[in-house]
């Protein structure tokens, strides 16, 4: 690792360093989160990396990304990189950049084609997606940006459904994970437009299982939510509020016809799923 991080500092701007600097971060990503690392032997020397990054963009996006994705999967053995993901190195607007960026420079009128026909920035976004995927499934702590990245997830999602289903199921499949989190508030859920992309994903008429899977958990995750208690009467009064603007929205988009709909699917997607989705079919 020490090695590795050396190389992936070196700041010279030829096309060879660039290349070495990248092969080296992929190699750190490749880590598994499985092992216990120190943060002595690595954080000061990523941090440098990402925030050079931040100010004088000398990294290709696959190294950038490659650097996030070292970094986050270092997360799930240490809580205490929370405050520096967040609060320092602000990956929820780096992350809401890098997939506005990307985005804009996909067309979405053409049709997907297998991998090896994959535009460049296609492959990117399917990286970074990969990334924010593993933030919301670890992240244990909020702050305001992360309704601008819900709301990105939502504008790529709707870009991408008609010609790129593989991107936008990623998006639907992250907007569940920020869902499954339980420091993420549903309000901000609602304010960045997850419930109404999950709804439209449902009226798809291309919907598979494996995706009305995860339209049925991330409103099952958000009724648990919901009916969490409260520690004082303002958050209640808050609680209620929130939970009549999702009400309001799925009777909006016809939520109970479209649940009447899959009537006959929920006993198939209950066996097929069953050790992950317990759904009461009469609810």
């Amino acid at each position: 690792m020490p090695c590795l991080l050396k190389v992936a500092l070196n700041k010279e701007e030829s096309d060879e360093v660039q290349k070495e600097v990248e092969i080296a971060l992929q190699a750190l990503r490749c880590i598994s989160r499985d092992y216990s690392v120190k943060k002595e032997l690595y954080l000061n020397e990523i941090k440098e990396i990402i925030e050079y990054h931040q100010e004088h963009h000398n990294l290709t996006r696959l190294a950038y990304q490659s650097a996030w994705g070292f970094l986050i999967n270092r997360f799930d053995k240490d809580k205490s990189l929370e405050e520096v993901i967040i609060n320092e190195l602000h990956f929820g607007r780096e992350a809401t950049r890098e997939l506005e960026e990307l985005s804009r420079n996909v067309n979405w009128k053409k049709k997907e084609e297998k991998i090896v026909g994959k535009e460049k920035e296609e492959i990117l976004l399917a990286g970074c997606l990969n990334v924010i995927h593993d933030f919301f499934e670890y992240c244990r702590l909020w702050n305001e940006e992360y309704v601008g990245l819900i709301n990105s997830l939502v504008q790529l999602f709707r870009a991408a459904k008609d010609n790129h289903r593989g991107i936008s199921n990623w998006c639907i499949y992250s907007l569940r994970k920020a869902a499954e989190n339980r420091f993420v508030k549903v309000e901000d859920l609602l304010k960045g437009g997850a419930v109404e992309a999950v709804l439209e994903e449902m009226q798809g008429r291309t919907v598979d299982d494996g995706m009305l899977f995860n339209c049925l958990q991330f409103f099952k995750n958000v009724s648990n939510r919901l009916e969490e208690e409260e520690k004082d009467e303002k958050e209640e009064e808050e609680r209620k509020a929130t939970k009549r603007k999702v009400f309001e929205k799925m009777e909006e988009e016809g939520c109970e016809d479209i649940i009447t709909s899959f009537y006959e699917k929920f006993v198939f997607l209950n066996r097929r799923y069953y050790h992950e989705l317990s759904l009461k079919i009469s609810d």
